[in-house]
């Protein structure tokens, strides 16, 4: 099968596509055919050996295709079934070995496409906005890079949950793209700033809950913009890591700060499917919509990963196998 597979940590131009083989499935394993896989921030810093893996490998941790042969002990599953996933290495391939345990199926009404869109950025959200704090009608919920694949599914959702949203993107394309989402404000930080803005935005009381993926050049801001008893929540670092605080900081206001994985919130089965089902209804229902950005084949990967780390995407970035 053709794959795209990293031998050395780099830039962009380490994503090559090679012909390798693929074992049989084996005990509670599921041989999945790759229609569509999702690009995502971690596998950027998977690649830059930011968070280093064993060399060689084959990139992506979400992907959508049909179930081809199932190991020993698979009773979820059965061959031709539409499935989606995440949490599993490898789906920058026209095959993947996924754990059984963790497919989701794609109902009939969702594309491929969709499959690889919503797993991680979509349950992403759902912990995001239920886990750190119980939000109520009108909190206010700053999302940074609102217009980014993650950002749009969180301004639907926290707007979902009655709050007001207040974004912050790079360009007025992107506020737009933010706006049509559903957010209530947008804040340009290429020509503001971003604290200002909110205090103003707020009359001074600052946003109750701030969800950043950003890090290095939010996090500073971030510790000004929150309310009194406000929470932060960090789950990326697409600008770097944020620097050092002294946990003192944080009295003067009462503030929050919580460090977040998606992986660290779907640790069974359950809670993967209770996750799942709460973003396929979302879909279904009409109220949260997933905007694919553009789908490259696997012979772009480089060029679709060099996209994604310009910050140049509105939307999820897909690979297609052509499948």
């Amino acid at each position: 099968m053709k794959a795209v597979q990293i031998s050395q940590y780099g830039g962009p131009e380490t994503l090559k596509v090679h012909d390798i083989q693929i074992a049989k499935p084996g005990k509670d394993q599921a041989l999945v055919r790759i229609h569509a896989a999702g690009i995502n921030f971690i596998d950027i810093y998977q690649r830059r050996g930011t968070y280093p893996v064993k060399l060689p490998y084959v990139p992506g941790l979400e992907g959508a295709g049909v179930v081809e042969a199932v190991g020993a002990d698979v009773k979820n599953v059965k061959p031709g079934d539409r499935v989606a996933y995440v949490h599993e290495p490898g789906s920058y391939a026209e095959q993947s070995l996924v754990k059984a345990e963790h497919l989701i199926l794609l109902p009939p009404d969702l594309s491929f496409e969709q499959g690889a869109a919503f797993p991680l950025q979509g349950m992403t959200a759902h912990y995001l906005l239920h886990e750190f704090r119980k939000i109520k009608p009108n909190d206010v919920v700053l999302i940074h890079a609102a217009a980014g694949g993650m950002g749009l599914l969180l301004v639907q959702w926290a707007k979902h949950l009655q709050a007001r949203v207040i974004g912050t993107v790079s360009t007025e394309e992107k506020a737009k793209i933010a706006k049509e989402a559903g957010a209530d404000e947008i804040i340009l930080y290429t020509k503001q700033n971003f604290v200002t803005e909110v205090k103003r935005l707020t009359n001074g009381s600052g946003a109750e809950l701030i969800i950043d993926g950003v890090g290095k050049t939010t996090f500073a801001g971030n510790l000004e913009a929150a309310a009194l008893r406000g929470n932060i929540v960090i789950f990326g670092a697409a600008s770097g890591p944020a620097e050092p605080i002294s946990p003192n900081m944080l009295m003067a206001r009462s503030l929050t700060i919580s460090g977040g994985s998606l992986f660290n919130y779907i640790l069974n089965k359950e809670e993967l499917m209770k996750r799942a089902k709460a973003v396929i209804e979302g879909i279904q229902q009409g109220w949260l919509k997933l905007r694919i950005d553009q789908a490259f084949p696997l012979e772009k990967a480089e060029e679709a990963h060099k996209k994604l780390e310009d910050r140049k995407t509105a939307g999820k970035v897909l690979l297609t196998t052509g499948k």
